[in-house]
């Protein structure tokens, strides 16, 4: 949630900043999908499905491509 606020992004990855700093190093931390969404560079591992529906489910759940989730089966 920081960085994603720190870069101007809502909770579903659109920018919605005012800054052209955001954008600068944007590509460090997030990959631009279609539709100018932004997610994050990140695959979240775990033993057990609980802890990602956790992420899934949170405010910023959205954010992530469900493929970047990978976690063991109960």
């Amino acid at each position: 949630q920081t960085i994603a606020g720190e870069h101007g992004l809502d909770s579903s990855g659109i920018y919605a900043g005012t800054s052209d700093l955001q954008l600068e190093r944007m590509n460090v931390y997030f990959n631009e999908a279609t539709g100018n969404r932004y997610v994050p560079r990140a695959v979240l591992v775990d033993l057990e499905p609980g802890t990602m529906d956790a992420v899934e489910s949170g405010p910023f759940g959205q954010l992530f491509r469900p493929d970047n989730f990978v976690f063991g089966k109960s």
